[in-house]
This record gives structure tokens, sequence and C-alpha cells, in this order.
């Protein structure tokens, strides 16, 4: 059964009103005045409150206001009783929010009608809105599933750790590190075009194809192989659209040589530390275009040595293009320049870097995922 609340201080208007919602078989509860109208709204939360435009105090555009700002009330519908009945007048009771006029004196048939009507819009509402948590919730263990396949920081026989904000509940960004054998090491990070659920699948596809190494007739050990089985498995014409950037690498820790190849993605960065000079700061990258994109795209290995106090840096293009109040982006260099001026800092080094941007960024979250993962040689 709908509950209606009416407000109003006028008690022939109240009975009236009661009477004939009651004989429709609704639940009606009245308050005489707007401020125990509010307080009778937020208890009963109501499916309809049919609200005096004109008392004391406390008026009906006052009431609706403070209805419409609840969210508790987000799909109650608010209906003015009044019997202003200018152009003006209705733009002003729209612009607090109401939902619906009803003119004085009632005609009971109309009444009826817009109630019924407004009755519905509060039902469609209602059923939107439990639509949107359950979608919501779903989400949330889509999400929590996705960051479960994610692994778990290594302190042996080198640290690696990672940082990852999703720009919404599902992102498009995916990481992993695992031994291919006691000595070799795969590394890398990739970035599916888009954001939500259409991008997180693919991601979470080419993660669990990688750890079970289920691409045919390839070598592991090597990068642009890796790409090349990639962009066949994954191209664009069908899989939804979607492209992905990523950087492979494979690390040898007996003779400390990294082997890579990128695809579309930004360079990962070497910073080896020094006591007596400035950091060395190299950026790893190689030509190669997106996955997906192209059928038969070439991919490219190099390789590079990998010296003492040495760490890498691997991340989506989501950590530096930031937008900047005056319509600029905060770009690559200035983020290359951060991690050497935080590299072999304190412990918590990812979370400054992350609360740097942060700072940076003109929104409360970020427009694209946020991935960041350091692999500390030292």
């Amino acid at each position: 059964m709908f509950q209606i609340l009416v407000i109003d201080d006028d008690t022939v208007v109240q009975e009236l009103l009661r009477r004939t919602l009651k004989k429709q078989g609704y639940e009606v509860t009245v308050a005489s005045n707007g401020e125990d109208g509010v307080a009778q709204a937020q208890k009963l939360r109501p499916a309809l409150i049919i609200c005096d435009w004109i008392m004391p105090r406390l008026t009906g555009i006052d009431v609706c206001r403070r209805v419409k700002a609840d969210p508790d009330l987000s799909t109650t519908q608010f209906f003015l009783l009044t019997s202003l009945g200018s152009i003006a007048d209705r733009v002003k009771g729209l612009d607090a929010g109401a939902d619906d006029f009803i003119s004085k004196p009632i005609e009971l048939n109309e009444l009826q009608a817009r109630v019924r009507a407004g009755l519905r819009l509060h039902q469609l509402s209602r059923d939107l809105k439990i639509a949107k948590q359950n979608l919501e919730a779903e989400l949330a263990e889509a999400a929590e599933y996705v960051q479960s396949l994610l692994p778990d920081p290594m302190t042996e026989p080198f640290s690696i750790e990672a940082k990852f904000i999703p720009s919404r509940q599902l992102g498009g960004d995916c990481f992993d590190y695992n031994w291919l054998d006691a000595d070799y090491l795969a590394i890398y990070l990739l970035d599916v075009a888009g954001h939500g659920l259409r991008a997180a699948l693919p991601s979470v596809a080419v993660l669990n194809l990688l750890r079970s190494r289920t691409l045919p007739n390839i070598d592991y050990y090597k990068p642009s192989d890796v790409l090349r089985a990639l962009n066949t498995t994954f191209q664009m014409s069908y899989q939804n659209d979607k492209y992905f950037t990523i950087w492979y690498g494979v690390y040898n820790r007996i003779d400390r040589k990294l082997v890579y190849a990128s695809a579309g993605h930004p360079p990962a960065v070497l910073i080896s530390q020094s006591s007596t000079s400035n950091p060395k700061v190299q950026q790893l990258k190689t030509p190669g275009m997106p996955v997906g994109m192209f059928p038969d795209a070439p991919y490219v290995d190099n390789c590079c040595d990998v010296e003492d106090l040495s760490t890498l840096y691997i991340f989506s293009d989501g950590v530096y293009e930031i937008h900047q109040p005056d319509g600029n982006i905060w770009g690559l260099e200035p983020f290359i320049d951060l991690l050497a001026a935080y590299n072999g800092g304190t412990a918590d080094q990812l979370e400054l870097v992350l609360r740097y941007t942060q700072k940076l960024n003109a929104k409360a979250v970020f427009d694209d995922d946020w991935s960041l993962l350091k692999v500390n040689f030292g």
C-alpha cells in the first residue's frame, strides 16, 4: 500500500484529501505545518507528499527543498497544492524540486489522476534505484574479484610493490609478475582502452592467459613473441573494438639483464642510484602498435643491464595525463622527474607519488586508471 503524506494547515483541506485518498486505497498521514511535515516525511518515507504552498513559518517551497535534499526521500514525489497559477509561480515551484501541482479549488477527478501518475513515477524511480543498487553490488563484487587476481607484494630476492586506483569501480589496467623458472621473472602492465566492465573483462582475460601460459607456440622468455601472440588473439574486430597497450619484460637475475618490448605503452623507467653522482634515468620502450589494432603489427625486443641499486617503474598513462585547472595536461617528463626525486627515499614512496598526483588532479577522482608498479632490484 502506498503511503501519502498531506501537509496543510487548513483542517478542511486536510480532511478532504484524507478521505478522498483513503477511499482510493492509500495510507494517508496528515501534518498541520511544515516542520511537522518534514519530520513525518523523514520518518515515514512516503511515496507521495501533497503540501500546501502557503503556510506560516515553513512554506511549501521550503518543505520541498528540504525533502528533495534528503537522499532517503529520493523517490518521493512532491506535489504543491496552490491557488497560484502564474507561470512565474510554477517555475519557482519546479526550481525548488516540485514534481507536479494540484490547483485550488481541488477538482477530485484531477486529483486522483495526478496522484496515480505520481505514484507510477515513484514506483518506477524505486525500481530503478533498486536495480542500480543491485548493479553497484555486482560491480563491487567484480571489482573485488579483479583486485584478488592482482599479485601480492614480493620481498625476495628483491622487492616489488604496486599502487592501483581504478577511475571507476572496474578499471582497464592490469599487471602481474611471475617466475618463468628459478632465474627468470616476467613483469608486465597493460591498459585496455576505456573503463568499466567492457575494459575489465579483456584485461582479466589477458592476465589469466599469460599466467596460465596457454598461448600456443610462443617463447615466454621473448617479450616480442608474447606481444605478437596477444595481438593475434585479441584483435579488435572480435573483441568489442577493444585494444590495449602493454609493456612486457623478462628479467634474468643471474646476469642482471632485462629484455623488454612494448605495444603502444608508455616507457618503463629504470633509475640507477649512485652515491657519487646524480641518478641515471633510462626510458625503456620499443616501437609497436597497441595490441588488437592491426593483425600483422611487428614487435621488437630490446635489452639493458640492470645495475646495482636500480629501480624499475612501470605505469599506465593515467598517472601523468592529468588535467590541470588551466586546461593543460601534466605530462610524462614531469612524472619521471617526480619518480627520480622520490626514488630511494622512504618506504611509502608510491603513496607519496599518488598523493602528489592527487593534489595535481583538478577533480575528485582521476579521469583514467592510476597504475604504478615498482621493482626495486637493489
